[in-house]
């Protein structure tokens, strides 16, 4: 499959919400400074996130500030803890502008509230 766009040419502000998959990828994009930049857009504007997986390690890179609660692939449970993170093993955490899963058994409940939180008033102010 072919990106429609690169990293590169995406402007951020011209999107409601970003979602973060997991998988091998957020191991490399963590990495990747443009990458970096557009999660900070995010969450800055506190847009919705929707992140899964090992997807929450993009969001770590980014800044994520501490206090918050989150769920990841229960091996990341060590790297979520680092970052001053409460961790739950839990099928979906919401909190604030996040929504995170632990990985893709739990799709349907994340992303039934990822739509939630898109469609609520907070998200669209």
């Amino acid at each position: 499959m072919q990106a429609d766009i690169s990293f590169a040419e995406v402007e951020p502000e011209l999107f409601d919400a970003l979602v973060l998959p997991g998988g091998r990828a957020p191991v490399y994009l963590r990495n990747n400074p443009v990458v970096i930049k557009i999660v900070q857009h995010f969450m800055i504007t506190k847009k919705p996130i929707a992140t899964n997986c090992r997807g929450p390690l993009i969001l770590f890179a980014a800044g994520l500030e501490p206090g918050r609660s989150m769920t990841a692939y229960p091996d990341l449970a060590s790297d979520v803890i680092k970052s001053k993170i409460q961790y739950k093993n839990e099928p979906v955490v919401v909190d604030g502008n996040i929504v995170s899963a632990r990985g893709w058994p739990d799709n349907s409940i994340w992303m039934r509230e990822f739509v939630k939180l898109v469609k609520s008033p907070v998200a669209r102010a």
